[in-house]
């Protein structure tokens, strides 16, 4: 393994902003200007009054460019507050995709039970296929779409990861 690949870590950041047309296209520029991947994004507001949104955005990079991602998101004038929720510490992460499969016969009692098995629920069910929720940590997901692509996997929809700090206090 070379020492660059070695030294990448993902890191999930919450990114509290103003709800404003522009705020997510000049976050993506933000990124995309620097060179820097982003693995998942999800936006969301969370006041009341839809004046405030979470912006969850997972990326990866050595530690300096982590660091260097955060002060620059915190630099972007609508942006309130960015947390480093994997240096925080403990902190839930959540994943849903929607995974569409088809199939006849012992496929498609093979794709009901694994469903079981990653309680994944049926969510609609025709003759010749089925659409599963399935919701957990993006490894759960990703294991279950690939064993899903062994019975039938038509097609997949996710919605990236969604995460909050653990504990009594909002960060």
């Amino acid at each position: 393994m070379r020492l660059k690949e070695a030294a990448r870590e993902r890191h999930t950041l919450s990114v509290t902003v103003d709800n404003e047309a522009g705020i997510l296209a000049r976050i993506a520029g933000m990124f995309s200007a620097r060179g820097y991947n982003i693995e998942s994004l999800t936006v969301a507001d969370v006041t009341e009054d839809e004046s405030i949104s979470r912006i969850t955005i997972v990326t990866s990079g050595a530690p300096p460019v982590i660091e260097q991602i955060i002060a620059q998101l915190d630099r972007l004038v609508p942006v309130h507050k960015v947390t480093d929720l994997t240096e925080l510490g403990p902190h839930v992460e959540r994943e849903l995709a929607l995974v569409k499969v088809a199939g006849q016969g012992d496929q498609r009692i093979e794709a009901l039970r694994l469903a079981d098995v990653y309680r994944a629920r049926v969510i609609d069910a025709t003759t010749g296929s089925f659409v599963f929720e399935v919701t957990g940590s993006s490894e759960k997901v990703d294991t279950f779409i690939g064993l899903m692509r062994e019975v039938g996997l038509v097609e997949v929809a996710r919605t990236g990861v969604v995460a909050i700090a653990r504990g009594r206090e909002a960060v």
